[in-house]
């Protein structure tokens, strides 16, 4: 059954999607995530050289990297690029970033000696990772051996509070204005991820924008029924 077109006169949003900020003051803080931003908060002072920030697809791990790297003035590596003139650029920083290291094609020879020289010269290495080291297939010993030395913290997948917080946040970003109850609801309805907290208020901003119309319930649940689901587009 085809549901009936709405034809009231709509305005062509502008695209000015907003980025999350990158800067400790953005951050929203739940249990889900509290471990991660402590490795923010307490920089310098961590409990070892080498840090593994572990946990799924859409909790933030990244972005929380990203925050931590602007504040320690860190150098961000590929993890299929750590040769040695790239750790040695980056070892002059004396904070090192290598996101997404449990991809494949990780350098393993060059994270060895990465590390080796990390705790070697007192610099500090994050690895951001879905998986946990154990769980990265390292063929080479003398590597897994440095990795489990290394303290890992866990990031979990977004909760509730997190979520809510952040899709309150995003639309105060756009200065708008909506009721807690519509927050609620799309928590409940939308994927467990940041990115898609994100995907969902630019969709409903822009949908506002196009109908004239405040936010509410019964404009978020148009929306997402017509989000798609991979692609994170809407067809209004």
């Amino acid at each position: 059954m085809t549901a009936a077109r709405d034809d009231s006169p709509r305005q062509l949003p502008l695209d000015l999607a907003l980025e999350p900020g990158r800067s400790r003051d953005e951050l929203v803080v739940s249990p889900s995530n509290a471990q991660a931003v402590a490795l923010v908060d307490n920089w310098p002072d961590w409990p070892s050289p080498v840090v593994v920030l572990a946990g799924p697809a859409g909790a933030g791990k990244s972005h929380i990297a990203a925050i931590w790297q602007d504040m320690a003035g860190a150098v961000a590596l590929r993890p299929d690029r750590l040769d040695a003139a790239s750790r040695e650029r980056a070892l002059a920083a004396g904070a090192v970033l290598v996101d997404d290291a449990d991809e494949p094609g990780l350098d393993e020879t060059g994270l060895f000696h990465l590390i080796n020289d990390v705790r070697g010269c007192g610099a500090r290495l994050l690895l951001a990772a879905r998986l946990f080291p154990g769980a990265w297939g390292v063929r080479l010993p003398d590597l897994a051996s440095r990795l489990k030395a290394a303290t890992t913290v866990e990031i979990g997948e977004p909760d509730e509070d997190l979520l809510e917080g952040v899709i309150t946040k995003l639309f105060a970003d756009r200065q708008i204005l909506v009721d807690p109850g519509v927050v609620s609801f799309l928590v409940r309805r939308i994927e467990r991820s940041l990115a898609s907290a994100c995907a969902v208020v630019d969709a409903m901003d822009k949908a506002s924008l196009e109908r004239h119309s405040r936010i509410t319930r019964h404009l978020a649940g148009q929306v997402i029924d017509r989000m798609d689901d991979r692609q994170g587009r809407f067809d209004l």
